[in-house]
């Protein structure tokens, strides 16, 4: 049986082959790459994690941003620092969650300004000061690069120096027989797929920018997701990396109950690791989730040697964990066929690299925009933009963020920016929940624990200037719909 398993497979990679040569879509690298991780998935290549060899890392493997040394004081020998420094945000996303097209970076966060020109006004404000030429890298994906394009003109007077390129553009499996689709005749979009932000290494090299950026002197790249708000440069941890020579860094945060399927950071045969939910056997599935044995997650802010990454890159080295997707049950398809995408993750990359550390840093480098709940977040009072950088309001005296949750009428930027005549005031606010056709007039404060439900077919309308602290709706709020 298993002999004629071999064989079955050995069979299904050579049609592949076959009909991924005749695909005049993608590079040769990439067609490479794609046949690279379609052959690792059918051999039932995994890393079977062991329990029992499982160990908390030392504070020498995930250090303390507390114990970070300070860099140094001098002008000059920070723009040393930061000469060698490169920015890259992951830019492939699009905005179709939050009810948006195009690009998830252009959607506006704070006043009035978007995500990317957050990061570019950062960056500016960090080359101006010290003189420094750091420039950022935008990859994108098939998705979002002719948006991208054109968006990143209205910069072209900065003071910074943007680049963009493409992540790897794969074609999905059809589940059936492993073929390409495209080669069955799906020419559109709809065919294709980005491989995941693992791909972030491959397309580096292959797009010619990591000896490009290697060439200018650049050591380190720092890569965030452009969602991130709290993903600024920090000069503590590049200071730290070059001093010790990791070629790798991933940062961690405290795990909070909102955080428990957060990917974490453990020490396995003696290298660090990340360890992903779907990897935990489902015995022990309550214990990964508990903040008392598992206590920080990934953030996916990294910091990488570029030299570690073209040496590894072009070994063929970094193996990191196939995700498929779906990972089960549910098939996903496309014009009535079931495909299937393979995908990896840039964070499970760390074991590769020598010398890799994680760095526990504060919660206030993690501040993703995921949904409309955040946006309500980074809108609010709680937090000030300053020079681009998203700066928390010190009248907070609860070091965590307000928990909030709104129903779907708040899903699409759209509607929610409709329900609100201006965002409530919430420096002293525990928890918020929203059900319902429930509408915010202006000046509003919530403190406390807050809930809010509209019943079916009725229209809760808050009055102007209201303040409500622990507070379940109030009836003169009722407003019927016509």
């Amino acid at each position: 049986m298993a002999s004629a398993t071999i064989s079955s497979e050995t069979e299904k990679l050579s049609k592949l082959r076959s009909a991924v040569s005749g695909l005049n879509q993608i590079s040769e690298s990439e067609k490479c790459g794609f046949i690279n991780l379609v052959s690792r998935y059918m051999s039932g290549e995994a890393e079977h994690i062991e329990w029992s060899k499982i160990k908390t890392p030392t504070d020498e493997v995930v250090v303390p941003y507390n114990t970070l040394a300070q860099p140094p004081e001098d002008s000059a020998q920070i723009r040393k620092l930061l000469d060698k420094l490169a920015v890259l945000k992951l830019n492939g996303g699009l905005g179709t969650t939050m009810g948006c097209t195009g690009p998830k970076s252009v959607i506006e966060v704070c006043n009035g300004l978007t995500f990317l020109d957050l990061i570019v006004i950062q960056i500016e404000s960090l080359n101006k000061k010290y003189g420094c030429n750091v420039p950022l890298l935008l990859m994108n994906s098939f998705n979002t690069h002719e948006d991208t394009l054109k968006i990143v003109e209205k910069y072209a007077k900065s003071n910074i120096k943007i680049h963009t390129f493409n992540q790897s553009q794969y074609p999905r499996l059809v589940a059936d027989d492993y073929l390409p689709l495209p080669s069955k005749g799906h020419a559109g979009k709809d065919g294709w797929y980005p491989p995941g932000h693992g791909d972030v290494f491959p397309a580096l090299l292959n797009s010619g920018k990591l000896d490009a950026l290697m060439s200018q002197g650049k050591e380190y790249i720092f890569v965030a997701n452009s969602d991130n708000l709290g993903a600024i440069v920090d000069l503590k941890i590049l200071n730290h990396l070059i001093r010790n020579q990791n070629e790798y860094c991933m940062e961690v945060t405290p795990k909070t109950l909102a955080d428990v399927k957060g990917g974490t950071l453990i020490s396995y045969d003696g290298r660090v690791q990340l360890l992903e939910i779907a990897q935990v056997p489902d015995k022990h599935v309550n214990e990964f989730k508990s903040i008392e044995k598992f206590k920080i997650f990934n953030t996916n802010n990294l910091w990488v040697n570029l030299k570690a990454v073209k040496r590894l890159v072009t070994a063929n080295a970094l193996k990191m964990e196939i995700i498929p997707n779906p990972k089960v049950r549910v098939a996903l398809e496309v014009n009535g066929v079931k495909v299937l995408q393979l995908e990896t993750a840039a964070g499970a990359a760390i074991r590769f690299f020598d010398h890799a550390i994680g760095v526990n840093a504060p919660r206030s480098r993690f501040l993703p925009v995921k949904a409309s709940s955040d946006l309500l977040l980074v809108q609010s009072d709680l937090y000030t933009v300053s020079d681009g950088f998203v700066v928390r309001n010190k009248a907070r005296t609860n070091p965590e963020n307000p928990s909030i949750e709104l129903g779907p009428e708040f899903k699409k930027v759209a509607d929610f920016q409709r329900r609100f005549k201006s965002i409530p005031s919430i420096v002293e606010l525990d928890s918020l929940k929203v059900t319902g056709d429930v509408w915010f007039g202006a000046g509003i404060t919530l403190k406390g624990k807050v809930t809010i439900t509209a019943k079916s077919g009725e229209k809760l309308q808050i009055p102007d200037k209201s303040v409500l602290k622990d507070k379940v709706r109030c009836p003169i709020w009722n407003f019927h719909s016509s």
